[in-house]
């Protein structure tokens, strides 16, 4: 539904949906992203605005490309991703520094301190100096909210991409937004320009120069403009911060003084220096890397930081007075729930018959990582998006004979999956891979891919046949089956790991966040029950051992599955009547 155009409203919005109602407001034209936490509610806000022609692109570097041509060719265009995502498209970001820009063109980046939904933790902070781009680093939704607006000026006045680093609690977080109209920002005119946007070597070296003279305006306009601001506090204490801590500073220690950055790079060395002389005693805290802490000591001056045990994880409220002390972090119990996959998902079906088969399993990103957690422990490498399919490439040049299975899922597939496959057929690879085809790109939340059929706003396109692409793409047996189907999957697992091929088994079956549909749960028998706990190996949350080792079916959370019933040889368990 598209957002009326309405003025001083307060409106509650978490960071993603302020970077977005920011956005639109200025005038964006093209936004492009692939869905990833902490970033994916930007492009949902997006869909909702019918002036923005918002996509799921198939990964990274294609919504990169995407949104900077759009840019180039006039309209204020913007990219999103979380922060493993910036690592897909760096190719385009590294040498797009060098073409610069026509419109705006701002490339939002959300990382994920304490990894709550990530393989690795990165900071992106440090893509700035190395792409010599600008970065904005807002420290709450009403900042991100009023930094997008200003991220598309300086894009647009200094020419270049600018890098707008967005982090979990930012992201997820809600305030009130005082909301504007939205600013018709004409369209600029696309000129022929060779040199500009043609980056062969001869181009490139010229353009090399021009990036180090628009990093020297930049640095001037980091120096006066607001988004840096000194807060004149206590002359005893002054904290250098930016982003999420600042806002935990301001209140353990409210009487400081604070250099608060929110242009980041390039930095603010005369303000640096300047609010270093009004403070007796100065601290730097920033959450990961200690990226401004390097720069303010290579400047020369002596300033306080937190301990590297700081640098890993997200910073939180309680950690500021232990920073400010110098004290080393103190790790509490986690007190957190073992994530598992839901009941009824079509995932467990073929786990469970991997696990039978004891095969070696190449994983991927997505929501079958949970498979990798006890009971089930069937998922044992897991490195990046598409990385199934190459994985399994490399065990079996190491372990011909082994019984080395890649898996990951339909979005994934499309992602970068499909290079994977084309490598292996092309360089006579054998092997098994299973695509757990689930309609949906189902860990960020049920977004739409191109094997669903379905746009970001829902409107039907065409689909995707994962099956033509793996034949095209030259596998030697390509295979549909339903995992429910447990006896089938069985035996075509067991047929396509003994053949001297190349092999894909497409698992087809709905999330069952797109399919809600419950059968009854099965029936229980206390007296066949010999308590054997292989059931209780499915990882399922419904299944419930009580003190004795039988079975308590949590009736709430069944969805009549019967991978259980399945998997009983006491007949035990068994489908109602």
């Amino acid at each position: 539904m598209e957002n009326k155009r309405i003025s001083s409203v307060q409106e509650l919005l978490s960071g993603d949906e302020a970077v977005a109602r920011g956005a639109w407001e200025a005038g964006l034209r093209v936004a492009c992203a692939y869905p990833g936490t902490p970033s994916t509610e930007i492009l949902e806000t997006l869909a909702g605005f019918k002036d923005v022609d918002a996509q799921w692109s198939v990964n990274e570097k294609v919504a990169f490309e995407v949104a900077l041509g759009s840019a180039i060719a006039g309209g204020r265009s913007l990219y999103a991703s979380k922060h493993v995502g910036l690592n897909v498209a760096m190719d385009p970001l590294m040498t797009a520094s060098y073409t610069g820009v026509n419109a705006g063109f701002v490339a939002v980046v959300c990382d994920d301190p304490g990894l709550a939904s990530s393989q690795n933790e990165q900071d992106t902070r440090w893509v700035g100096p190395y792409a010599k781009l600008p970065l904005l680093e807002p420290a709450s939704p009403a900042e991100a909210y009023l930094f997008i607006k200003e991220a598309f000026a300086i894009s647009e006045r200094f020419d270049t991409p600018v890098l707008f680093r967005m982090t979990t609690r930012v992201a997820h977080s809600k305030e009130n937004v005082a909301v504007g109209a939205r600013q018709d920002i004409a369209l600029r005119p696309f000129e022929v320009n060779i040199p500009k946007y043609v980056m062969v070597p001869r181009n490139a070296y010229q353009k090399h120069s021009v990036i180090e003279k628009r990093l020297l305006a930049l640095a001037a306009f980091s120096e006066n403009t607001p988004l840096n601001k000194i807060e004149k506090g206590s002359a005893k204490l002054g904290f250098i911060t930016s982003g999420i801590p600042y806002q935990y500073l301001k209140e353990t220690y409210p009487d400081a003084s604070f250099l608060k950055l929110g242009f980041t790079y390039p930095y603010c060395d005369k303000k640096i220096a300047r609010f270093a002389h009004l403070v007796r005693e100065l601290v730097v805290v920033e959450e990961l890397d200690p990226i401004i802490q390097e720069h303010v000591r290579s400047l020369g001056i002596k300033a306080r930081a937190k301990h590297p045990t700081f640098g890993i994880g997200e910073l939180l409220p309680e950690h500021m007075e232990q920073i400010y002390k110098g004290a080393k972090k103190k790790e509490l119990p986690s007190s957190a729930r073992k994530p598992v996959l839901c009941p009824g998902c079509p995932h467990r079906f073929v786990f469970s018959v991997l696990k039978r088969n004891k095969a070696i399993v190449a994983g991927d990103i997505g929501c079958y990582t949970l498979a990798a957690t006890p009971p089930l422990s069937t998922l044992h490498t897991c490195l990046c998006m598409g990385s199934s399919i190459t994985i399994h490439e490399g065990f079996r040049r190491i372990m011909p004979n082994g019984k080395i299975v890649g898996v990951l899922g339909d979005s994934t597939f499309v992602h970068s999956g499909i290079t994977g496959l084309i490598n292996a057929v092309y360089n006579r690879m054998k092997g098994l891979i299973i695509i757990l085809d689930n309609s949906t790109t189902a860990m960020t939340g049920g977004q739409n891919n191109p094997a669903t059929g379905r746009t970001i706003r829902n409107e039907p396109t065409k689909q995707l046949s994962i099956e033509a692409v793996c034949t095209a793409c030259g596998a030697d047996n390509v295979d549909v089956v339903d995992p429910k189907n447990l006896s089938q999957l069985d035996a075509l697992v067991k047929q396509r790991l003994a053949a001297d091929a190349l092999s894909v088994i497409i698992a087809r079956r709905p999330c069952k966040l797109v399919d809600r549909n419950r059968l009854p749960m099965p029936d229980y028998d206390r007296v066949k029950c010999k308590t054997c706990g292989l059931c209780f190996n499915l990882d399922c949350p419904a299944l419930v051992k009580t003190e004795d080792g039988h079975v308590d079916i949590n009736a709430a959370l069944c969805a009549g599955c019967y991978l259980c019933v399945d998997t009983c040889p006491a007949d035990a368990l068994k489908r109602p009547a």
